[in-house]
Parts: C-alpha cells; structure tokens; sequence
C-alpha cells in the first residue's frame, strides 16, 4: 500500500516548502496539498523534484472567507471556471495528478439547483482538462465538519459523475467523512472501486493518527489491497503533537515508508 502525506494537514508548523523537505525525510513518496496558491508554483515544483517525490493533488481554491468552495454554488459559475483554470495552471506547473474540485455550501431545499450546477462546472472543467493527464476529484464530506457542503454521501457522488459523462472524473473516497455520514466502508469501497481515483485515511471521531478510533485501519487497508485498488492512500489527518512523533502508526497498521 502507498501511502502520501496531505501537508495542508501534516508538518503545518512551518512553510509550504519546508513541509515538502520534511514529508520526503520521513519517508512518504508522495505528497497532496489543499490550498498552495500563496506560494509560486516553480520553487514548488522544484522541491517535489529535489526528492523525486509524486505530486497528487490540489483543491480548487475556496472562494471568499465564508465559502468552502464554488463548484455548486448558482451564481458564482465565472469564480469556479477561474478558480479552477489558476488551479489547473498550478497543478501543471508542479506535476500533480488531480484536482479536488470543492462543490461548496447551500441551503438544502436547493439541493437539485446545486447539483445542476456542479454538474455543468465539472462538464466544462473536465473538458479544459482533457488531454494533460489530470484526474478531477470530487469528494463527499461530512455535515458535521462543514454543514451545508453540498455534496456528503457517495451514492450522490456516483450519481454526479454518471451525469457528467466524462472519463477524467473520479471519487475521492474519504474514509473519515464517509464513516461519520454513512458507515459500511468495506462493502462501500467494494461497490465503489471503478470510480474511486483517491482515497484519504483519519481516525474518526478525532480526526488524529488512523491509529485510534473506530475505524480498524488495518482491515481497510487489506481489504484495499484485496480489492486490487492501486493508487495512493492519502494521510490526510490532523496530527496529535509534532507530526514525526505520531508516525508509528505506519508500522502498526503494517504500512512501511518510502513505497
């Protein structure tokens, strides 16, 4: 199993830059990033190169300070497509594989409007993308950590992908949001695997080390690796101290470093 460390999350007490030198030194092959638009992209893409590291994914960039994405928000359809055309141009510059296309908040009762949407955001994103090697993402997340996101369940996700139509779009499977809203995550993954393009681990309720909590991490990752799914596992969690002094996890779920 290869596992990618998510430095919006992990070795945040210092810079972008120095969290990429710090992921390589304690062994992870792999790296994804929420929101590096604050820093260029070429000093970027030449510190993932430095260590020979694969670059995963970026998000869209939020919005404004109240928004948790535009993707699905009516009205806003010209900040989406430009959102994500300075995200497409970073992730290019810095050699990442996906983009996590964030399909924001709304009211409920307007849930059919903002699936529309998103879905005519994603046709024409996905177009601009065609062609560079780049997987759009979307992911369900959980209302708890971001009432009102627009897209939380994965049946809704599978839903919104086969509306779309397009080849370059995929599930980013988030095993900590999908177990807080839905559960059932070995017989999800299993239904789920064609269109799975990520999968990102945490503990739940916590949102800590994937060695605490209710979800039995060592199951899922066999159980992965039974499945035959080949990509990445992201750790995308929200470390109890220091980053590299919650790192035993790995060995005791029996995934080494540096894969």
């Amino acid at each position: 199993m290869r596992l990618s460390a998510n430095i919006g999350f992990l070795f945040a007490d210092r810079p972008l830059i120095e969290r990429i030198h710090a992921a390589a030194a304690c062994g992870f092959a792999a790296i994804e990033m929420h929101w590096p638009y604050d820093v260029p992209p070429e000093p970027v893409r030449q510190a993932i190169a430095a260590h020979g590291l694969a670059m995963l994914g970026v998000n869209t960039p939020r919005g404004g300070s109240a928004d948790f994405g535009l993707g699905a928000v009516p009205g806003r359809e010209a900040e989406f497509q430009s959102g994500f055309d300075l995200a497409l141009d970073y992730a290019r510059t810095i050699g990442a594989a996906a983009i996590h296309c964030m399909a924001g908040k709304g009211d409920p009762a307007d849930r059919a409007a903002a699936e529309s949407v998103f879905v005519d955001n994603l046709r024409i994103a996905a177009d601009k993308a065609q062609g560079t090697g780049i997987t759009l993402l979307i992911e369900p997340i959980n209302h708890r950590d971001a009432p009102g996101y627009v897209l939380s369940h994965s049946a809704q996700a599978a839903a919104i992908i086969e509306r779309i139509g397009r080849l370059n779009i995929k599930l980013m499977f988030d095993c900590y949001h999908l177990q807080i809203t839905e559960g059932d995550l070995t017989r999800r993954l299993e239904a789920l695997l064609p269109i799975i393009g990520h999968v990102q681990i945490a503990a739940v309720p916590s949102r800590a080390e994937p060695d605490e909590g209710e979800i039995d991490y060592a199951h899922i990752l066999k159980h992965l690796d039974r499945l035959g799914y080949d990509g990445w596992v992201g750790a995308e969690y929200k470390p109890r101290g220091l980053t590299e002094t919650g790192l035993g996890w790995r060995e005791r779920l029996g995934v080494g470093s540096r894969q």
